[in-house]
Order: C-alpha cells, then structure tokens, then sequence
C-alpha cells in the first residue's frame, strides 16, 4: 500500500514536470511568448509598487493566466496542425489564426483590466 502511495506521488510529480517542460518549450519557440513574460513581470512589478489591495492582484492574476493559457493553447493547437497537416489547407491556416485570434483577444482584454486597474493609482502617484 505504501509502495502504491509513492508511485502516485511520483506519477503527480512528473506531471508537473511536463507542464513545465511545456512551459519551457513555449518560452524557446514562441517569440510571442518572451514579450507575455516581460509585460507580465512589468505589470507585476508596477502593481507591487503601487501596492495594489489584493482583489486587484488576484484579478491581475487572472487576467495575466487567460493571456498565458491562450499562449499555450496557441501553441498547442500550432503544432498539432503541422503534424496532422504538414501541407498548405486553408483549414489549417483558419485553425491557426483563430488560435492567435485568441492570444490577441486575451491580450487585448489583459491590457484593458491592467488600465482598469493600474492606470487610477498610477495616476495618482504620478500626480502628488
């Protein structure tokens, strides 16, 4: 029972390791994804400045993960397309623009709420 116990955890933890290595793979491939990584650190740097309460971190927070999932979706979605369809179809191309539809449309949302939300105290600390 106890060996059964071991396995499982070993079996949790390696599930996070491909998670992160797909995390890795989506940092080394995806140019996109190095200018998520330096707006999500500045975002999270200007919020820790402005010592933003903590619903708006977690609303953030939120906001910050839709814009990564739909990377990662992205992604995904790229490279299950080249596989399934290494040709030029005009299918193909609708999946993938739809997929960076998403990532746009994330992005674009992110930076609404992040004004929402940072430019007010952001304004105020430029001000007085």
């Amino acid at each position: 029972m106890a060996s059964r116990g071991r396995g499982e955890l070993y079996s949790r933890a390696r599930s996070f390791r491909y998670a992160f290595e797909g995390w890795w793979y989506v940092l080394r491939t995806q140019h996109n994804a190095w200018i998520h990584a330096l707006i999500t650190l500045a975002v999270f740097a200007l919020a820790w400045w402005l010592r933003l309460p903590g619903r708006d971190w977690a609303i953030l927070i939120l906001t910050v993960m839709v814009v990564w999932m739909a990377e990662f979706m992205n992604t995904a979605l790229e490279a299950v397309v080249d596989m399934a369809m290494p040709d030029v179809h005009p299918l193909a191309k609708v999946a993938k623009d739809v997929a960076a539809a998403a990532v746009l449309g994330g992005a674009i949302g992110a930076v609404l709420v992040g004004l929402l939300l940072l430019g007010p105290p952001l304004w105020q600390r430029l001000l007085y």
